[in-house]
């Protein structure tokens, strides 16, 4: 089987196909983030976990040991296990190249969300005064506007512990297909249980982990795409060369 034939299998269908399906989604996903920002619920599920006095699960053993720190540590050592395959691949799949794009995307997702937070002068949930800090509530789109508290909440740094690994189903779904859905289906899973512990913990609201999942997502989609563009250039610079980019080709 050829390497095309294992694209178009693992797409289903041609690069047309699979980049118009990663932008819907894409567009989707953002769609609905926006919704749930014009929604005002954040607030609405703080104040089914937390109270004047503070949240309940903050400094819990599961939530603050277990999803928060415990998480983290997870993330470095898949990280970690991520650069080995790429210096010196553990597993049959994708060439080095694109193990290598995968770390990067990883690495770029790592760096964007602390940088946004870094900038943001949103406070966490637990600084409100309704919480039993100091700061009022202010929505994030209310850019340049001082809420009273300390800042640098948003997006949540700690969902990148997941989420971030988005390009890795990107970098792998051409060549070990079920082996992609897995990985994308971990990454879904774990950012969701981060968030929600999060969330119990009042260190962030919902929309904080929303927006730094989809933001991950787009970085993932915006690196597939360059590299499907360069293999497009070198499948014509370099005739019968196939166009090894559509799911996470060299950058």
């Amino acid at each position: 089987m050829t390497l095309s034939t294992l694209q178009k299998n693992a797409a289903g269908g041609g690069p047309g196909t699979a980049v118009r399906r990663d932008l819907w989604l894409t567009a989707l996903g953002l769609l609905a983030v926006l919704l749930w920002d014009a929604s005002g619920a954040d607030m609405a599920l703080m104040r089914l976990v937390g109270n004047a006095s503070g949240f309940a699960w903050r400094d819990a053993w599961l939530t603050r040991d277990v999803l928060h720190q415990g998480g983290r540590v997870l993330a470095w050592c898949v990280l970690g296990l991520l650069v080995i395959d790429a210096i010196k691949p553990l597993m049959a799949g994708p060439p080095r190249a694109q193990r290598v794009q995968g770390v990067i995307v990883v690495l770029m997702c790592l760096l964007l969300i602390p940088s946004l937070k870094r900038l943001s002068l949103t406070s966490c949930p637990w600084d409100l005064v309704d919480f039993g800090g100091i700061a009022q509530h202010v929505s994030h789109w209310h850019l340049g506007e001082a809420d009273g508290g300390p800042g640098h909440c948003f997006p949540s740094g700690h969902a990148v512990a997941a989420f971030g690994f988005f390009g890795i189903y990107f970098a792998w779904r051409g060549h070990r297909p079920a082996l992609a859905r897995g990985a994308l289906l971990a990454t879904l899973v774990l950012g969701t249980a981060f968030g929600v512990a999060q969330m119990a913990r009042g260190a962030h609201f919902v929309s904080h982990t929303l927006w730094s999942a989809w933001l991950c997502w787009a970085v993932a989609v915006g690196a597939s795409l360059v590299s499907l563009t360069l293999a497009k250039r070198g499948g014509r610079s370099r005739p019968g060369v196939a166009a090894a980019g559509l799911d996470g080709a060299p950058l």
